[in-house]
């Protein structure tokens, strides 16, 4: 402030008001996004993807504009991180990348991978691309877990669909 502040009494102008919203700082920290992992295909000598359960339907940064997050097999937290993966989604073959090369504990079908840092846009962002049903959102504080979003059903999801009877 005090270099804002100098640099409009140079300028002899009335210094604007400043606001500060600090937004995904402290709101992108506190979230994380919990996947399970299915298929692991190794392409020898090209790459390693690793599919989760979501994808851009509850993170869209990085297909959007190339958001880069870490991530760690959950369950294997403790393990040594040797494999260079990718994680990808499970709606489009090109633009569901969620992490880009790399190095995390050895994954199986059925792990759990662990986003960091997901809480500023997941489920404000979040769409029903392909006809995903959203997750749930869950509060963890102080050892307790309470949903504080529901799942989203398939019924939930087609609530306000209509088939014309031109079509019955």
């Amino acid at each position: 402030m005090e270099r804002i502040e100098e640099f409009f009494k140079d300028l002899n102008a009335v210094r604007p008001e400043i606001v500060i919203e600090p937004g995904r700082s402290i709101a992108g920290e506190a979230g994380i996004t919990l996947y399970r992992i299915g298929t692991v295909k190794d392409i020898k000598g090209i790459r390693k993807y690793v599919s989760v359960d979501g994808g851009m339907t509850d993170n869209i940064r990085p297909a959007l504009y190339q958001a880069k997050y870490e991530g760690v097999v959950a369950n294997k937290a403790e393990e040594p991180r040797i494999d260079v993966v990718t994680v990808c989604g499970k709606c489009c073959e090109s633009g569901d990348i969620l992490i880009r090369d790399s190095k995390i504990a050895v994954p199986e079908r059925g792990d759990i991978f662990a986003i960091f840092s997901t809480g500023a846009y997941g489920y404000t962002m979040a769409s029903n691309y392909n006809k995903n049903p959203l997750p749930a959102t869950v509060l963890v504080r102080e050892g307790k877990s309470e949903v504080i979003v529901k799942r989203q059903t398939y019924d939930h999801m087609t609530a306000n669909e209509v088939i014309p009877e031109s079509l019955k």
